[in-house]
């Protein structure tokens, strides 16, 4: 393996169909270049190219379809008890004003714990945001979010005063599924404070990993005040 090419030929082609999907290059329903047409592209065998698109396929990226071609695939969404819902619609069913204030928004790097949850090596850039959720301009929750680069890569671009976190990773990141946790804990004095908190009042974290293009997307704590927000679900 060449210096100049570190990935092996297959991960170079899936990469790359990776990226025109996530650059919106190739939309849901899209049909992408053939076999032949990526092998010469990339100077590899057909073989190399079928091996990147079975992947694809496998992870629900691409659609292949016997005589006709490889397509985008259509976004699926897997149901859990806690709907991946973007706060602000939210709210805004409840008929109240939702606003958002930014905190942070950085690059980092990701130690052992985040290592482990996105299942990269230690010290490998992340993204990294903190907003602050509004209703009727009372906080009602703290996200805190990591983010995968290689997923979002325009995420540090955003402007998340005007759009969501998770209104702008459902745009670019078709979910692929979904684990999640809730716990009720004791905020640290800077989550209580950014969310006017008195003292002794516990939160209701949900703990939420997304995964999308086949590699974990996106790992968030979300901060709720305990006696102002109430998680609910149905079957």
């Amino acid at each position: 393996m060449s210096a100049a090419s570190p990935l092996p030929a297959y991960q170079r082609v899936k990469r790359y169909v990776l990226d025109r999907i996530q650059r919106g290059a190739w939309q849901e329903g899209d049909a992408i270049p053939g076999e032949e047409a990526l092998a010469r592209e990339f100077g590899v065998s057909r073989m190399t190219v079928n091996r990147a698109l079975r992947e694809l396929s496998d992870e629900q990226i691409v659609e292949r379809v016997q005589g006709s071609g490889t397509y985008v695939a259509q976004q699926k969404y897997q149901a859990t008890l806690v709907e991946i819902r973007n706060i602000a619609e939210e709210i805004a069913a409840r008929g109240h004003r939702h606003h958002s204030a930014l905190h942070t928004l950085e690059r980092c790097k990701a130690d052992e714990v985040l290592a482990r949850a996105f299942g990269v090596r230690t010290g490998r850039r992340l993204f990294h945001s903190v907003v602050v959720h509004f209703e009727n301009d009372r906080p009602i929750q703290v996200e805190d979010r990591y983010v995968h680069p290689d997923v979002a890569p325009e995420y540090l671009a955003q402007d998340f005063t005007s759009q969501t976190p998770n209104a702008y990773l459902m745009r670019v990141a078709p979910l692929q599924g979904v684990s999640f946790v809730i716990e009720a804990v004791p905020p640290s004095s800077h989550v209580a404070k950014l969310l006017a908190m008195s003292s002794g009042e516990p939160c209701l974290v949900l703990r939420r990993q997304t995964r999308s293009m086949g590699r974990v997307a996106s790992v968030a704590a979300m901060w709720h005040p305990a006696s102002r927000y109430q998680f609910t679900g149905s079957f």
